[in-house]
């Protein structure tokens, strides 16, 4: 058995047996195609290349390095893409003063769309790449998940890789493993080696230090020679680093010595940038309304896209149809699910006074201020379409008259999602909100 086969059995053990059986036991590892440095796995389709792409790269990576002690670059590829390769591939090593990393190509800062929930740690991310080592020196990227940490920190890694330095990325995660491995195998001077002489660390998601504390003491030690050799360490979380809790004190300090970043779930208008940014690169074309409603349907997490995007393409390349709104809602219902069945009203007055900065018991008096009147509209419409209140209970509950007032809001709320495209994206991205949470 080849060592990439070995691999795919080796990642059997790690993921569930459906999605090894409909994914990766479709795989082929490509033992003439691939070099020291550079793996090649056959995929049967595109689709399937793309899907195993994203969620698997860097695990076979990981897994390589574990089985071999080197981490070669993954490629997924077709059998129509190899050929022609034949006798030009050389087995050769890479240079010895490069350390080979994993990095996404396509994270670059030319594809990250900015937007005031993320502009500054964008910047500050820019501002490393610049001046690696000298500036915001470590730099901390903290936000939920989704929101493109990773993108930025492989973003410097891909510039500075290019200028053939020397770039780790790796996960918390397989930082730990490989700890352990090599703590276990008494083989420490290589594992100091690896991480101490690069140029760039990138380590995601160091929440997952957290109470690992012999893990936490090497990386301190690493942390403070890279930082006294002047290399550049960049770190991501899905929290600031006093919050992290099982954290030491002294590394905690470590985290904040440079510069803490934080990314806050992208607006509805970055939301759509992204869209269209994922659909100019992928060669997607899809009309204007489909592009807003997939903004207003994802939810905080933006890594959502690519796979919504990817699901809208196959569906209509096998289904020979024309993506338009009816069709992509169709499309999505699976992913939206059948969220309104728990939708209260309480629900609605909650997220709608948190939206709009109005307090609830202002949204169910009687005040009739432009602010006021706005979100109680807004509140009616949603509590009368998500949810299965009467248009008597909700006159009762908002504090009216009688249901003939529900039914004068609803006829003023329709003219204006009829008459304004803007306020209606608002009242989906809203509606996608409530019943999401």
């Amino acid at each position: 058995m080849s060592v990439g086969q070995e691999i795919l059995e080796m990642l059997k053990d790690e993921i569930s047996e459906n999605e090894y059986n409909r994914y990766i036991k479709q795989l082929k590892f490509d033992e003439k195609s691939s070099l020291i440095d550079h793996a090649y796995f056959v995929a049967p389709n595109k689709l399937i290349a793309s899907w195993i792409k994203t969620k698997y790269s860097e695990k076979l990576a990981h897994l390589f390095e574990i089985k071999t002690e080197s981490r070669p670059q993954i490629s997924i590829v077709l059998e129509s893409d190899l050929k022609g390769r034949g006798k030009k591939a050389k087995k050769e090593t890479a240079p010895s003063n490069v350390i080979q990393s994993l990095l996404n190509a396509s994270h670059t800062f030319e594809n990250f769309v900015m937007g005031g929930s993320n502009q500054f740690a964008a910047t500050a991310a820019k501002s490393v790449s610049e001046k690696p080592g000298d500036i915001y020196n470590p730099l901390f990227i903290y936000g939920g998940v989704g929101l493109g940490k990773t993108h930025l920190m492989q973003a410097v890694g891909n510039i500075l890789q290019a200028k053939s330095k020397s770039v780790i990325f790796t996960t918390s995660e397989q930082y730990l493993n490989d700890f352990t491995r090599h703590l276990r195998n008494s083989t420490m001077e290589r594992f100091r080696e690896k991480y101490r002489k690069c140029d760039l660390l990138l380590i995601d998601d160091v929440q997952f230090f957290s109470g690992k504390t012999e893990t936490q003491e090497e990386f301190f030690h690493t942390f403070e020679q890279l930082r006294n050799d002047g290399k550049q360490i960049i770190m991501t979380s899905d929290k600031h680093p006093k919050k992290i809790a099982g954290m030491s004190d002294r590394l905690i300090s470590r985290m904040e010595w440079g510069l803490v970043a934080d990314i806050q779930p992208p607006e509805l208008e970055t939301k759509i940038a992204i869209i269209n940014k994922k659909c100019d690169i992928n060669k997607i074309r899809l009309p204007k309304d489909v592009v807003n409603y997939i903004a207003t349907v994802i939810e905080n997490n933006v890594r959502e896209i690519e796979g919504i995007l990817s699901k809208i393409r196959a569906y209509a390349q096998l289904m020979h149809i024309e993506v338009d709104i009816s069709f992509a809602q169709t499309i999505l219902k699976e992913h939206l699910g059948e969220k309104k069945a728990n939708v209260t009203i309480e629900n609605i007055l909650e997220m709608v006074s948190k939206e709009l900065n109005v307090k609830p018991a202002e949204i169910r008096s009687k005040g009739r201020s432009r602010v006021i009147v706005y979100a109680r509209r807004i509140a009616i419409y949603l509590a009368r379409n998500l949810t299965t209140s009467s248009m008597p209970e909700l006159a009762k509950f908002f504090g009216m008259k009688d249901h003939t007032a529900i039914s004068h809001t609803m006829k003023k709320i329709n003219e204006l999602i009829k008459n304004d495209e803007d306020f209606r994206l608002k009242i989906d991205e809203l509606s996608n909100k409530i019943t999401s949470s």
